[in-house]
């Protein structure tokens, strides 16, 4: 991980260079503010690993920043510099949460090379007893994502090995699927999890503004740049970099990409200072990267950067009964912010849900269960949803498919494992296809 990020916020310039000098040389990034208004606009702009504030400041104190920080960077620890403080002012800050004092002057430079060196050490092994305390045992818990199908179960047990690593991982599966939730959820299994979550919809943006917003601009590098702009890069340090839809870089911003993810560097667009990128990148795309590859279109040196650590989310028509537990959670939350009581699905649309192909996957099915409950006052009927045609097809598919198992389950004497290795299918797969075509009583001999 790159060097640690603290703030100086004090007005005396002298005292200030002082500090910037003992903490440089330990090998730390440090930025400097001389009073209340500038140190707040930096802390909204970005998020540093450590504040080291005076206590008082020409336009307010060190006891405002630290309310500040409390409320918008909880995680941030925040050390006070005090020559005049009272022992009401330092209540104060303990309360607050502040992490210690220093005195001022500076009686030692060791003083704040421990002290600094002290802070680190402490964030570090919270971090730690957070990810790995007593019950290790416990579910890695995914938020709102519902995974009883062993696709799903699958992917979160690979989010759940590789969040506490730095590796990149690359997100694949339709649009729709939840691949943002899961990165939130390696987020937060991280040694990150303290630090943010900065998102960037790579498709969104053209490929000017991109570059801007990844990597940040300076004042007056191109027209319109009026102020200097902090990028998502910069605003993640320390955090994760979610770059969704990643296929749609152009090959330009493939190259500036690359050599972030290599050197750990990068500078603002019509900039000449280096910054350092400490920000663990997760990508995601609908799109075959690896024919992108193939066809020119996609660098193959990034695709390995990016493809570190694979997970590919299977679509909702995929995954079983799930589409018909996510369609209830949905339709309850949704309820619920309407302020109704909870309204309920009759069996004939739960089969339509059911066999309904989910183009639009996650996010269609919540979007329906939205309208569905502005509409609604008691059950959703078969004939309130607009799936009911777009279901007949796979009503029909349905019907094929349980002859086709019919006649191998025939030509397999019955026999299941046999039977899923003619269908290439899973022994689980084949039962669970038994169970929902009603055939479990065709497939009673056992396997041989």
């Amino acid at each position: 991980m790159d060097a640690q990020q603290i703030l100086v916020v004090d007005d005396d310039p002298g005292f200030r260079k002082l500090l910037e000098t003992i903490l440089k040389g330990e090998g730390y990034q440090v930025t400097a503010a001389s009073g209340k208004q500038v140190a707040l606009h930096l802390c909204d702009r970005k998020q540093y690993d450590l504040v080291i504030t005076d206590l008082r400041l020409p336009d307010g104190d060190g006891i405002e920043i630290l309310r500040w920080l409390r409320e918008h960077a909880p995680q941030t620890p925040v050390i006070l510099i005090t020559g005049y403080g009272t022992v009401t002012s330092a209540v104060e800050a303990m309360k607050l949460g502040a992490f210690d004092f220093l005195g001022k002057p500076l009686g030692n430079p060791d003083e704040l090379r421990l002290l600094a060196r002290k802070v680190f050490e402490s964030v570090t092994s919270q971090h730690e007893s957070a990810l790995f305390r007593e019950d290790q045992s416990a579910r890695f818990n995914c938020g709102h994502i519902i995974a009883e199908d062993h696709r799903m179960r699958k992917v979160l047990d690979l989010a759940r090995k590789v969040a506490p690593t730095n590796a990149a991982v690359l997100l694949t599966g339709e649009s729709g699927t939840g691949k943002e939730l899961v990165a939130r959820c390696i987020h937060n299994h991280s040694l990150r999890t303290a630090r943010v979550f900065v998102a960037v919809n790579c498709a969104a943006l053209s490929p000017t503004l991109i570059e801007s917003e990844l990597f940040g601009h300076e004042k007056g590098a191109f027209t319109g740049a009026v102020a200097q702009h902090v990028g998502r890069f910069e605003r993640a340090h320390g955090g994760t970099l979610f770059l969704d839809e990643i296929g749609e870089l152009d090959g330009n911003l493939q190259a500036k990409l690359l050599r972030v993810l290599q050197e750990r560097r990068f500078e603002r667009v019509g900039g000449t200072r280096e910054i350092a990128a400490d920000a663990r990148v997760i990508a995601a795309t609908n799109r075959n990267l690896k024919r992108q590859v193939e066809d020119g279109k996609f660098r193959e040196d990034l695709y390995y950067r990016l493809n570190m650590f694979p997970i590919e989310i299977p679509p909702l028509r995929d995954r079983g009964e799930d589409a018909l537990r996510l369609a209830r959670f949905f339709l309850e939350r949704a309820a619920r912010s309407l302020g109704k009581r909870p309204l309920r699905i009759a069996p004939e649309a739960e089969d339509v849900l059911r066999r309904y192909d989910w183009p639009g996957n996650v996010r269609e099915l919540e979007n329906l269960m939205e309208r569905m409950a502005i509409l609604s006052e008691d059950a959703i009927e078969a004939a309130d949803l607009p799936l009911a045609a777009a279901a007949e097809r796979p009503v029909q598919l349905r019907d094929i498919e349980r002859q086709v198992i019919l006649d191998a389950l025939a030509a397999n004497a019955g026999n299941r494992t046999r039977t899923a290795a003619q269908l290439g299918i899973s022994v689980r797969t084949l039962q669970y296809r038994l169970k929902e075509y009603g055939l479990a009583g065709a497939a009673d001999q056992a396997d041989a």
